[in-house]
C-alpha cells in the first residue's frame, strides 16, 4: 500500500503554516512550539533540529521522544475526519496535532488544548 504524501513531507515545510495559522489568530509561534512539544515529548532544542534537519512527519512521529499519553483524549473532526477513529497511527499523530493548532487558531484556551485534566 502506497503511503500518503504528508509521511514523507518535511515537518519544516508545514511548520510555517502551523505558525501563521495560530499568529492571524492573535496567537504566538511559542504556543505552537508548546502545542507539539506537549504533544511528542521533544525539547525545544530538539524540536528545532528537527525542524532545521527536515525531518519528515513520519520519522518526526516514530521518533518522537514521549508521546503524551494524554493525546488520546483529543475529540473530533479534522479534514472532515474524526481523529479518534483514525486507525493508521502515524496519521492519527498527524491529524491529532493539526486538531490541536485548529484549537489554538479558535482560541481554545492553552489549558484545555493541552488536556490539563
Amino acid at each position: 500500500m502506497k503511503k500518503h504524501k504528508i509521511y514523507t513531507m518535511s515537518i519544516a515545510k508545514v511548520y510555517p503554516l502551523y505558525v501563521e495559522k495560530a499568529e492571524k489568530k492573535g496567537r504566538t509561534k511559542e504556543e505552537v512550539d508548546e502545542i507539539i512539544r506537549w504533544l511528542t515529548g521533544y525539547s525545544q532544542e530538539e524540536l528545532e533540529e528537527q525542524l532545521k534537519e527536515e525531518t519528515d512527519f513520519e520519522t518526526f512521529f516514530v521518533e518522537a521522544p514521549q508521546l503524551n499519553p494524554n493525546r488520546a483524549l483529543i475529540k473530533g473532526v479534522i479534514c472532515g475526519v474524526r481523529v479518534e477513529n483514525i486507525e493508521e497511527p502515524t496519521m492519527r499523530e498527524i491529524r491529532y496535532l493539526d486538531k490541536l493548532i485548529d484549537e489554538l487558531a479558535k482560541g481554545k484556551a492553552m489549558e484545555k488544548i493541552l488536556r490539563k485534566v
